[in-house]
């Protein structure tokens, strides 16, 4: 089984994906956000060409557990994406993710010129890597 997490933001949406095992998350593209239809389809598109059982689309959460205005987007893409396909679709708390893409960039010593704007997909593969954590810590005796 593999899970397809979704970043979504203003301009771009980043996209990871698991490895089959899932054990470890991987960035995987950059969708350029054009319309909430398209941009659902697009994502549908690519969960089916990559075998998926499950999308995870990236929601932020605010100091009392609610989502953010930016959180309310993401569900509503989620809900445009379950429009496109019969995968389920799971929101995941994001908050820390494009920190972690930021310092992940760090570590991998890419310039800094290269690192701005290209944190969508890393982002994503934050999101996605929190997940599977989340489902190995609980699969642990």
């Amino acid at each position: 089984m593999r899970i397809l997490a979704v970043d979504p933001g203003d301009k771009n949406i980043g996209i990871a994906l698991s490895d089959p095992t899932n054990t470890l998350a991987s960035p995987l593209t950059i969708i350029k956000h054009l319309s909430r239809p398209l941009d659902a389809a697009r994502i549908a598109a690519l969960a089916l060409e990559n075998q998926v059982e499950l999308i995870l689309v990236g929601q932020s959460i605010d100091e009392e557990g609610l989502p953010s205005p930016q959180g309310r987007k993401a569900a509503r893409l989620a809900a445009a994406i379950r429009d496109q396909t019969t995968i389920p679709i799971q929101l995941w708390d994001e908050s820390f993710s494009t920190q972690s893409a930021k310092a992940a960039s760090i570590e991998m010593n890419i310039p800094r010129k290269k690192r701005r704007g290209h944190l969508d997909n890393l982002a994503a593969a934050s999101i996605l890597q929190s997940y599977l954590d989340t489902l190995h810590d609980h699969n642990t005796p």
